[in-house]
Order: C-alpha cells, then sequence, then structure tokens
C-alpha cells in the first residue's frame, strides 16, 4: 500500500500502517478483481475496505487453507476462538492481531454493526459443519453471513445517500457469491460440499449424486441456467443503489458489479461446462471496464471531493 493512500486515510501509527499493509495484501493476492475495482475508489478509502477484505479473506484460510493438519473440530474451535478474540477487541477498541487491529480501527472510524461481524462469523462455522442446502432460505442463511454482510460492511465507508443503498447492497453481495458458487461447483465438491439448494436441483432432475459425476448433462445445464437468472435478478435490483452512494464511489461499485456478476457470462460462454474448465473474466474485458471507469473516478473526484474521510474534514 502507498504511503500516499495511508496519510490520506489519517493513518499514522508505525504498527497500524503495518496492519493495514498486511490486510492490502491478502486482498491483493486473493482477491484480484475486487482489488482492481478498490483502486477506483479515493485513495484515502481504499485502507479501509482492503481491511474489510482481510479480515474476511483471513477467516476463510481459517475454513479452508490454515492447516491440513487440523481436523474440522479443530479448525471451528480455532475460528471460535479467534472470532471471540476479534469481537473482545472490538469492545476493547484496539487489538494486536495482525490483521484485527486495521480491521478494530475500521470499525470504529466508520460506525460499522457489530452485527455484521457475528453473522460473518456465524457463516464461517457452518462451512465447517453443513455440506449441502435442502433449499434456497437455508442457503440464504449462509449466504447472508458470507456475503450480504460484506457488502453491508463497505457502505458506511461509500457513504451512502439514501437507506435504500444498504438493501441493494446485500443484493449485489447475494449476486457475488451466488455467481461463484456456479463457476465453483466442481471446485466446492473438491471440499465436500454443494452450494446449489438441493430442491432446486431436483426441479431439473439433478441430485448430489449426479454433481458428483462431473458431468455436465443437460440436465445440469439447465439447473445452472436457473442459478444464473437468479444472480442477474439480484444485480438488476442492485443497480440502483450503486446511484445513492457518494459519486467518488461509485465507479468502483460498478466495475465490481459488471466484473464479478460477469463471471456467470463466461460460464454460458464455456456452455456450462464448469466441472473441466474455469469460467474467469478475461484481462482484455478487465481492462475494457477498469480503464474508462478509472477516468470517470478521478474526474469525480475532482468534481464532488473524495468523500468524507473519518477523522478529516467531509465534502458532502
Amino acid at each position: 500500500m502507498s504511503s500516499r493512500d495511508l496519510d490520506a486515510a489519517d493513518i499514522h501509527d508505525p504498527l497500524m500502517r503495518a496492519s493495514y499493509e498486511r490486510c492490502r495484501q491478502l486482498n491483493a493476492a486473493h482477491g484480484k478483481t475486487y482489488y482492481l475495482a478498490t483502486l477506483l475508489l479515493p485513495p484515502g478509502k481504499r485502507p479501509y475496505v482492503h481491511a474489510l477484505y482481510g479480515f474476511a479473506r483471513y477467516a476463510d484460510e481459517i475454513v479452508d487453507d490454515l492447516s491440513s493438519t487440523l481436523t474440522d473440530a479443530e479448525k471451528g474451535e480455532w475460528l471460535v476462538g479467534w472470532g471471540q478474540r476479534f469481537l473482545d477487541d472490538l469492545t476493547r477498541g484496539h487489538s494486536e492481531d495482525e490483521v484485527c487491529r486495521a480491521v478494530v480501527d475500521t470499525v470504529l472510524r466508520w460506525d460499522i454493526p457489530v452485527d455484521y461481524f457475528t453473522a460473518f462469523l456465524h457463516s464461517m462455522r457452518m462451512d465447517l459443519t453443513v455440506t449441502e442446502y435442502a433449499d434456497y432460505p437455508a442457503l440464504y442463511e449462509y449466504v447472508y453471513g458470507s456475503a450480504a454482510v460484506i457488502g453491508l460492511q463497505m457502505i458506511p465507508i461509500l457513504e451512502p445517500t439514501a437507506p435504500e443503498a444498504y438493501e441493494r447492497a446485500k443484493d449485489l453481495g447475494v449476486a457475488f457469491q451466488l455467481a461463484n458458487f456456479v463457476r465453483d461447483v466442481g471446485e466446492d465438491l473438491d471440499r465436500g460440499r454443494v452450494y446449489l439448494p438441493l430442491d432446486e436441483l431436483a426441479a431439473f432432475g439433478v441430485t448430489r449424486a449426479d454433481l458428483e459425476t462431473r458431468v455436465a448433462t443437460p440436465a445440469v445445464k439447465d439447473a445452472l441456467r436457473f442459478q444464473i437468472a437468479r444472480v442477474r435478478e439480484l444485480e438488476e435490483k442492485s443497480r440502483g443503489g450503486i446511484e445513492l452512494l457518494h459519486p467518488s464511489s461509485r465507479d468502483c461499485i460498478e466495475a465490481a458489479r459488471v466484473l464479478y456478476c460477469g463471471i456467470v457470462d463466461e460460464v454460458e460462454r464455456i456452455d456450462y461446462e464448469v466441472f473441466t474448465k474455469r469460467a474467469s473474466v478475461p484481462i482484455r474485458r478487465r481492462l475494457q471496464v477498469a480503464l474508462p471507469a478509472w477516468s470517470r473516478a478521478r474526474r469525480a473526484r475532482r468534481r464532488y471531493g473524495p468523500g468524507q474521510i473519518k477523522g478529516l474534514h467531509p465534502v458532502l
């Protein structure tokens, strides 16, 4: 992270700067599309968004990648302990954890509700014991905590102009997650999980056992097509919320919307062959979205200012 970003965010303590840098590294390494979108934000807001991503990614690593030598029960114990320490740190107003130090600072600066983090940790614990979901309401319990609350956490930093922005942020967060589920059916099976509602699969004559054959039959393709329609419905609902953000924040979220939801376009392009191919948005397409957005974002900052950086002076 550039010193300019940290200075613009009014972050000067060396340990705090190192924590924000650790979060940025997690973002850059594991969320390349998301990271690209954050560069469209005013410099003084980027560190805070990196902190939120760092928290989510680190918790996800505990569940999936932290150590292959740990059992699910041991991972769960680790996750519960880490999450409780984080919640305790929020109460104290500071943390000594290399990631949580920046996250606690972000939460306090932007008055982000603690309930969002409680819901997130609940969904991470679900991943250790739940391997399939009977229907969409059951899946939504997981998706709310794993994805919807990420959008809700970000909204204060993006500065909404109307309360409706929160509902639309939930829609977009869920759309992102569901797009990933469509793309990652095979990878999720490798982890022993199915994130497509079983009753909706059954409506197309598809069972979990059918998915585990890893063949994109016509029935499987129809089932994926149904899931893609939901992604697009949620994406469309979310679009009005982008206009309810500070002008300097809009291009970041618009670029993220186009690129993340564009995953399902790529699934269609590979004819739903998600077991043998990985659908990804080409670099060419990322640049087509990012470069014009960069110009628009710069113009918005010149016209409206960067928005209110907590601890500094407000613009709107």
